[in-house]
């Protein structure tokens, strides 16, 4: 018994090695994810805009992304917001990562100027579900491979400027 939790423990130190190796790569994934469904007109920007669209349409939705930073982190609102989106994804097999809100917020070209409009990001399909995108496809195995790690809502570093 305890050789065989040794070999889990070591199995799991070595995967963590290996996906923190990916984390680089998964920020330049979802990076270039955003700029695509933004050019596609799939992308939805805001807590509210994000939660209309997961009730009305919740089948259309293919990626989450939330963000934050030291600000507001203690901001209550959003923190039961962020808890209650987590929720549904997780209940609909939704991947969800977590980033810094100021480069998520320069890359989704948010509209109002606010940093607000960027704490949630949903990456949706097209109406006719045409959408089958590689970037999606390996984002959504990065964060298959941090659930397996036990880190349920990965972080991860979008590129700078």
């Amino acid at each position: 018994m305890w050789n065989l939790l040794s070999v889990y423990k070591d199995c799991v130190q070595e995967n963590t090695v290996i996906s923190r190796e990916r984390m680089p790569c998964a920020g330049h994934t979802l990076h270039d994810l955003l700029i695509s469904a933004r050019k596609q007109d799939c992308l939805t920007v805001g807590v509210y805009e994000s939660a209309k669209v997961m009730n009305m349409a919740p089948d259309s939705v293919a990626f989450c992304v939330l963000a934050t930073d030291e600000e507001f982190e203690c901001d209550i609102a959003l923190q039961i917001h962020f808890t209650l989106i987590q929720a549904f994804c997780f209940d609909n097999d939704i991947s969800i990562v977590r980033v810094n809100l100021q480069r998520l917020a320069n890359i989704v070209g948010d509209k109002y100027g606010e940093l607000e409009d960027a704490h949630c990001v949903l990456i949706t399909s097209p109406d006719d579900g045409s959408r089958k995108d590689l970037a999606l496809e390996k984002l959504h195995l990065f964060c298959e491979e941090q659930r397996r790690i036990s880190e349920w809502l990965p972080v991860v570093s979008l590129p700078e400027r």
